[in-house]
């Protein structure tokens, strides 16, 4: 903050405070120490605080006018330094802007984690990651700690304004070094100030809602805050608390409710238009702002470097140079390896060097291959494979190759099968044609051997001859035999591999003209004399290293000390230290080198710099570099280094180098800068930045073009275009000494390759080609050329640029090297609706808890946010040394891309922001009037289509002989069974091993009735008309029992007994049907009689309250005096109570007239017969279960087969070898035992062929179900046992509701159910839209079975209660026979359902009276025809009106977002979801480790977004079998929902989405 002259600091001053800064950032002294020891360096030069109001009075001067001479400021090193162009700025700007967003802080809700999902990693056990120095291609080097003495003063200046404000409106809990401590920081705060410290404040806790709406109406914009302080209990449910004080009981509530305030704070400002996706639910689409910044400077000229001195003594070729000095200085040294321990290790003469060439290249002409057929001959391709450490070898085989002329293609040592992108190499060494790989010895030995010690093919890889290229292994060459030295021509050189933004790998072609070119540019730009020494840190495979220390080098006979890798590892300071010892001219190293020199410099005296001319700098281009080149210069100014000496450059595979800065011998010749406004970048526009200090980018200059080239800079969209002056876009160059091309890639190679750049006017500006070199950036005044980006970085998000590197600058900025190691951050975007969104992955340092990282992650995406003014979608955080690496040990970006995109990156915390990034969603819906019903009737035509009504067949014009038909009462069907056919068998009933139990003939179950009624009123003493609760397991007990009260006059009502594993659960809802149903006694089995009265019973119910409970196990032997005999058929019969999947209980009135309709009306479906026999699998308790498993067969006089699907949980095949035993051609199941014979006997098929499994007579399989068809389900099921027999056609479904227990179900005659695809973002607007199957967004719908004889259905406005039209979604009415008559109900609130049963049309037919079903369907006239010859009607179900969630105006049905999410992962075994107040809560059941649950939280945000357009809330992770199912597999969501908010759900994870 303070300028140079209100602090004028001597330079050992200066360098020591850096060395501070370095150790504070470092963690190796505390904030504390370095405080002390500050202050007292600075005791005697500090001013008066006056002072400092002074120069920042100073600093707020008037904005510049942007002309050109102000807009690049130069600064001078010597006298006082532009206050604007120091690098540590960014630093700055991040605190600060961490500091202005404490005034308005957001409460973020923090996830909640299982305990064993928290691991603390011992520091002991930790070795610090490889990388540490950064990364290798995407730049290990975050915008450094403040290294200058004003960055100092400056931190200190921004953290006490925070502060000052802070103790004024309280709204800042404390500096910006404690990190807030939310809203009960807040309230301790305020108490300390207002000296109120009394215990019974403390007692309520803060109320975290009122807190952040009280302020928001001052924000402008939603900042993440820092976040809640807790303390750090994690785990099972009574051991958590949240940060905000809440009383753990409602925690997850709580958490919820500070989430929705949270979002209910406004957003960025709303778009306007939209653009229509193939539909009419609108996407918005950015609009530009009429207000952005446009470019306004003239058309760029091209800048042409200058020209390539044609020096008398350069040699011709490359090869011509080695041969030159091989002969005439043989024991001039060319190479100085070392070991680990900084000793040389070898040194490579010319001569050596030349002679060893030759071998190699006699070698592989002659000694692979016969003599005949050579496996090289010139011109194919090479791969060299060697590793970082053995530069030597590499030199060797890489001229040994230039000289047999074959073409070298030096890539990494792969050290696994697996390595990150080493599958991608291997793609790229199958298309150049690679047969032969040179490497050295060592790194043959340690290469992956198979078992009988060959090297085995990598994965991707061609299959490689390996070829040894020691000397000791080759054979001499013959005395006659001579390379033969051209001059440099056309042909290729070497293939330099570049990795692209998907992970691809290219390969860039460099021909021997380009290669010889390239050499003399650098050494005439470079100065490059001979014998100079130059020290080379870089990979020297490929890029600076390689074009530096093995090329140019040679062509200068110069001498290259090579550092390697591993050696820096070990001594980040190795290079300055041969560059004293060597008294090197030259280095070539990248910013983290520098870097990682400073942090280590201290336990160095003897340094002296002084004799480094130039100093390259190989990633001068990246954003960072400058600062760690200030950082550098600040330190070892006082060691001999000349500013001037430091020498960014920039470079691409593609163009090679594409600028130097030149080393001069004036120091007074200061290098550009420019302070550019991130704001201004975004839209591609330079602008300097003048008042808003905190966003803002500052960029070097890199030099000039080089010596013989042409550059310009074109749009990076489109056309290439060249750009004005003031406009950021690619830099092209044209010159010879670029690549030629992408190996094999005709079309990619001219995109990039073959460029003509056009003027505004169309023109081409050249006849010669540019190339592009995939730098971003400008050329300022003087030529000199600016990077501010690579193309490959740059992420275009609602219509702004964005670049990578910037954003980790940022992100490691936040809290300087504490949190994530440097070079340890990724930065990339992917696609999700139609917008590229930003996520940001590192790796934390093992020591960091829960809490810090947390707060790690609030304040990123706060600097993020003011900074770069874009939202982070997804911020990942994963343990320490896990993210794939680039061989030099970067981060290996697509890799860890793709890691996240498939969901195996495992995080061990992710905050995704959804809500504050996602703005282009669709506006909600507005409802519109429906039209009245006078415009839309006319005759039978609704707004021009049929209305959609449909039914069965009638019931009274089918002729048969039904002799039950007779009969007004089930009762005296049985009665009349006994007599006529009293030993035909009705009922079987299996055991899980599949023989039979017991059955029942008409005459049995007829006497048992007789004696079960007769006790029922001697013993207990009914009247007719009272209810009986009968609670038995599936079986015959229970058929008797229920006819025995129909002898008895009695109402039975099916209970399921409890689950004796199970009571807690079970029993209440036993004990609420028996009292809801007024039951006047209780009929039993004695084991369950027991069960009710146990003591495990009374601890869940109150068993003294139970009605008198009769056990039928011992039955009186006497028979009544005479049956009941009913007065009306339109009496009750039965009580059919069931719970629904919204969690409400309900039992419905079936008269006698309605259950006999029933009955007649499925033995007319299913043609039933007394010499049928039928399969039924499903739970007898309530709807068509209850009736196929006790009434049909008494009523048809079939005889049922009954498997209790409880036993399929210990036999899976029980129920298909039954059917299959009994040749069985009609059975009925429930999707849970679909599923579970899927499940179970998937692998099976073939053993189950082998015990004689044969379905082939199954007719109809009808699943029964209250749902719409799960067709996936039933397909697979189909699919998996067509190979034994199981016909496609034969599978379907049944529907049924609570006021018709079965309205659908197929029969045997009529036609195959049909399936159809709607559009389900019409479905969403309740509108039918149908389509092609696969077409984007389709939802297959398959018919429910065909209506029943006797069943009319319309379907009508749920609103209006209106009829609509044929193919319209509306809600399902039924009018007929066997609908229920009732609600049976305690409470009197009859009037709230009484239109559920019965319902009028508000217009058109208004005398029928119908039953509402409170399922959303359609009806569509088939093309297909019926048993009676019309067309056919189908009903599709699509949904239950209860179950439909209401979300931005539209309907969404869970199961379709269940169905996106249970696709997005293979660990996903199940999932729910529910609103609360308006999120979404996802809830998912995890197979697999807990450490794959973060890895569900991004992919399910993604697809719910994608496919719905919906923002994910809250998501939910917990252990199979947590999402409560009930009997006939439908899920229980509302249960769900409840045990959530109550917080006993035990979950791994609960993450909730900003």
């Amino acid at each position: 903050m303070a300028d140079r002259d209100a602090l004028p600091l001597p330079l050992e001053v200066r360098a020591r405070l850096a060395e501070l800064e370095l150790e504070l950032s470092e963690g190796d002294i505390t904030q504390k120490g370095y405080e002390k020891k500050r202050s007292k360096l600075l005791g005697a030069y500090l001013p008066q605080p006056s002072g400092l109001e002074a120069c920042m009075a100073h600093e707020r001067r008037p904005p510049m006018a942007p002309s050109s001479a102000s807009r690049y400021h130069r600064r001078r090193s010597s006298g006082t330094r532009d206050e604007r162009y120091r690098s540590d700025v960014h630093t700055e700007a991040v605190q600060a802007a961490l500091a202005k967003n404490k005034e308005r802080k957001m409460a973020v809700p923090m996830p909640s984690k299982r305990r064993s999902l928290v691991v603390q990693t011992s520091m002991d056990a930790y070795t610090p990651p490889d990388t540490s120095s950064g990364s290798e291609e995407e730049g290990g080097q975050g915008e450094g700690t403040p290294t200058s003495s004003q960055g100092s003063v400056s931190m200190e200046h921004w953290i006490s304004r925070a502060i000052h404000q802070g103790s004024t409106t309280s709204s800042s809990s404390s500096s910006t070094q404690s990190g807030g401590s939310g809203a009960a920081g807040r309230l301790a705060d305020v108490l300390a100030q207002t000296h109120v410290g009394k215990s019974e404040n403390h007692s309520a806790p803060p109320d975290v809602t009122t807190y952040t709406s009280e302020h928001s109406a001052q924000m402008e914009r939603p900042q993440v805050s820092t976040v809640p302080r807790t303390t750090p209990k994690y785990g099972n449910a009574e051991l958590m608390e949240t940060g905000d004080g809440v009383p753990v009981s409602s925690r997850v509530s709580a958490k919820i409710q500070q989430l929705v305030n949270t979002l209910k704070q406004p957003r960025r400002p709303p778009l306007r238009e939209f653009f229509v996706d193939d539909f009419e639910e609108l996407l918005e689409v950015q609009q530009p702002d009429p207000n952005q910044p446009r470019p306004e400077g003239a058309q760029m000229v091209t800048i042409r470097g200058e020209p390539l001195g044609v020096v008398t003594n350069w040699p011709p070729s490359l090869e011509a140079a080695l041969q030159r000095w091989g002969t005439i200085s043989p024991k001039a040294p060319c190479l100085t390896t070392m070991d680990t321990n900084g000793k040389p290790l070898y040194v490579l003469t010319y001569g050596k060097l030349w002679s060893r060439s030759i071998k190699v290249a006699y070698n592989i002409l002659h000694k692979l291959g016969t003599k005949q057929e050579p496996m090289l001959r010139p011109g194919d391709r090479v791969a060299l494979v060697f590793p970082n450490n053995d530069p030597a070898a590499f030199m060797v085989a890489f001229y040994g190759c230039l000289l047999a002329e074959v073409v070298p293609v030096p890539i990494e040592v792969p050290l696994t099968r697996k390595d990150a992108g080493s599958q991608q190499i291997g793609f790229l060494l199958g298309s150049c044609g690679v047969t032969v790989a040179l490497t050295s010895d060592a790194c043959h030995k340690g290469l992956p051997k198979g078992p009988t010690g060959e090297i085995p093919q990598f994965k991707g890889w061609p299959k490689l001859l390996w070829f040894v290229t020691e000397s000791k292994h080759l054979s001499k060459p013959p005395r006659d035999w001579f390379p033969h030295i051209k001059d440099a021509n056309n042909d290729t050189a070497y293939i330099e591999y570049k990795t692209c933004k998907d992970g691809s790998v290219l390969g860039v072609t460099v021909t021997r003209i380009a290669l010889l070119t390239h050499c003399q540019a650098l050494t005439q730009s470079c100065g490059y004399t001979e014998a100079e020494i130059i020290v080379n840190v870089l990979d020297f495979k490929k890029d600076v290293g390689l074009w530096h220390g093995i090329l140019t080098s040679v062509m200068n006979m110069m001498h290259v000390i090579s550092i390697p890798y591993s050696l820096m590892k070990v001594n980040p300071l190795s290079w300055i230290q041969k560059v004293c010892q060597y008294k090197a001219k030259v280095a070539c190293v990248k910013s983290r080198d520098m870097h990682w020199a400073l942090v280590a410099h201290r336990d160095q005296r003897d340094i002296n710099l002084g004799s480094l001319r130039m100093l390259v700098v190989a990633d001068g281009s990246n954003p960072w570099s400058i600062s760690s080149c200030d950082a550098f210069l600040n330190v070892f100014q006082s060691k001999g280094l000349r500013p001037e000496v430091i020498c960014p450059c920039a470079s691409s595979a593609e163009a090679l180098t594409v600028a130097i800065r030149r080393p001069t011998d004036d120091s007074n010749q200061p290098p550009g800068r420019g302070v550019l406004s991130m704001q201004g970048l975004s839209h591609g526009v330079i602008r300097v930045d003048s008042e808003e200090r905190l966003s803002v980018l500052t960029v070097q200059d890199v030099g000039t073009v080089m010596p013989g080239a042409l550059m310009c800079v074109v749009k990076p969209e489109g056309v290439p275009q060249l750009c004005r002056t003031d406009e950021i876009g690619e830099l092209c160059v044209c010159s010879i000494a670029t690549g030629m091309s992408y190996y094999g890639l005709s079309g990619m190679t001219k995109n990039t390759f073959e460029v003509f750049p056009m003027s505004s006017s169309g023109a081409p500006i050249s006849e010669y080609p540019f190339t592009r070199t995939g730098l971003l950036g400008f050329i300022g005044p003087g030529g000199l050329v600016f990077v501010s980006g690579k193309m490959d970085g740059l992420m275009v998000v609602s219509g702004r640029r964005n670049n990578a590197d910037d954003i980790v600058a940022t992100a490691l900025a936040v809290e300087p090297m504490k949190f994530v190691y440097r070079g340890r951050i990724a930065v990339f975007s992917v696609t999700v609706l139609h917008d590229e969104r930003i996520v940001v992955v590192a790796e934390q340092r093992p020591d960091s808890t829960e809490e810090d990282s947390f707060q790690w992650m609030s304040r990123v995406l706060q600097a993020i946010d003011s900074i770069h003014n874009v939202g982070v979608y997804c911020l990942a955080l994963v343990p320490a040394n896990t993210l794939p690496k680039t061989p030099l040990g970067g981060i290996h970006l697509s890799e860890t891309k793709q890691l996240f995109l498939e969901g195996s990156l495992h995080p061990c915390n992710v905050l995704m922001c959804p809500h504050t990034c996602v703005t282009n969603l669709p506006k909600p819906r507005q409802k519109q009037p429906e039209i009245g019903p006078a415009s839309v009737m006319v005759g039978n035509l609704v707004s021009g289509k049929r209305i959609a009504q449909a039914s069965g067949r009638d019931l009274g014009q089918i002729e048969d002989n039904d002799q039950a038909r007779k009969f007004l009462f089930l009762s005296e069907v049985l009665q009349w069974r006994a007599q006529t056919t009293p030993d035909h068998v009705l009922f079987t009933l299996l055991s899980s091993r599949g023989a039979v139990l017991s059955s029942l003939t008409c005459l049995q179950l007829h006497k048992r009735a007789e004696k079960i009624s007769a006790m029922l009123m001697e013993r207990g003493h009914l009247q007719d008309g009272d209810h009986v609760a009968l609670v038995y397991p599936p079986g015959i007990d229970l058929i008797a029992a229920f006819y025995g009260c129909l002898y008895a006059g009695c109402v039975p009502i099916t209970v399921r007994p409890p689950h004796p594993q199970n009571i807690a659960t079970t029993l209440p809802t036993v004990k609420m049907i028996v009292e809801v149903s007024r039951s006047a006694c209780m009929m039993t089995t004695q084991m369950i009689s027991k069960l009710l009265k146990s003591k495990e019973a009374s601890a869940a119910v109150d068993v003294r309250s139970w009605p008198p409970v009769l056990d039928t196990d011992d039955l009186p032997k006497k028979k009544p005096s005479q049956l009941y005999k009913p007065s009306n058929p339109d009496t009750l019969a039965y009580l059919d109570f069931s719970v629904s999947t919204t969690g409400m209980l309900a039992g419905v009135k079936m008269s006698h007239t309605a259950t006999s309709a029933f009955c007649r009306s499925i033995k007319l479906q299913c043609e039933l017969y007394p010499s049928r026999e039928v399969a039924i699998c499903l739970d007898p308790y309530c709807g068509l279960g209850f009736v196929l498993w006790c009434l049909c067969s008494v009523y048809s006089g079939h005889q049922s087969i009954l498997i209790p699907p409880s036993e399929l949980e210990v036999n899976p095949g029980l129920w298909l070898l039954a059917v299959s035993q009994f040749r069985v051609r009609d059975t009925f199941c429930s999707y849970s035992v679909m599923e579970l014979c899927t499940k179970g006997l998937g692998l099976q098929t073939e053993s189950l062929k082998a015990r004689g499994l044969d379905l082939s007579r199954v007719r109809t399989c009808v699943v029964v179900a209250e749902e719409r068809p799960r067709i996936a389900l039933t397909q697979s099921f189909s699919k998996l046992f067509k190979d034994l027999g199981l016909h496609p056609r034969a599978v379907s479904t049944s529907f049924g509701c609570r006021v018709n227990l079965a309205i659908c179900l197929q029969g045997t005659s009529g036609p195959d159910p049909t399936t159809v695809y709607v559009d389900m973002r019409a479905l969403r607007h309740d509108r039918v839209r149908l389509v092609e199957r696969g077409s984007p967004h389709s939802l297959p719908l398959m018919e429910s079975g065909k209506i029943l004889p006797g069943v009319r259905i319309i379907i009508a406005n749920p609103e209006t209660k209106g009829p609509l039209g044929d193919s319209h979604l509306g809600e399902i009415w039924v009018q007929c026979t066997h609908n229920g008559s009732g609600y049976f109900t305690v409470y009197g609130d009859e009037a709230l359902q009484s239109d559920h049963f019965n319902s009028r049309l508000s217009f058109g037919d208004t005398q029928t009276v119908w039953a509402r079903t409170g399922y959303l369907g359609f009806l569509r006239r088939t093309e297909l025809t019926d048993a009676s010859g019309e067309r056919h009607d189908a009903l599709y179900v699509v949904g239950a009106l209860d179950e439909a969630m209401e979300l931005r105006g539209m309907r969404y049905h869970p199961i379709d977002i269940e169905t996106s999410v249970i696709r997005t992962h293979k660990s996903i075994m199940e999932c729910a979801v529910f609103p609360w107040t308006n999120l979404l809560v996802v809830v998912v059941e995890l197979e697999g480790s807990e450490q794959e649950a973060l890895d569900l939280v991004p992919l399910v945000t993604n697809a719910v977004l994608e496919e719905h357009y919906l923002i994910v809330g809250v998501v939910v992770v917990v252990d199979i079998g947590v999402i409560p199912i009930n009997s006939r597999g439908e899920k229980q969501r509302m249960h769900l929902r409840d045990g959530f908010l109550a917080d006993q759900l035990d979950p791994i994870y609960v993450a909730y989405n900003m």
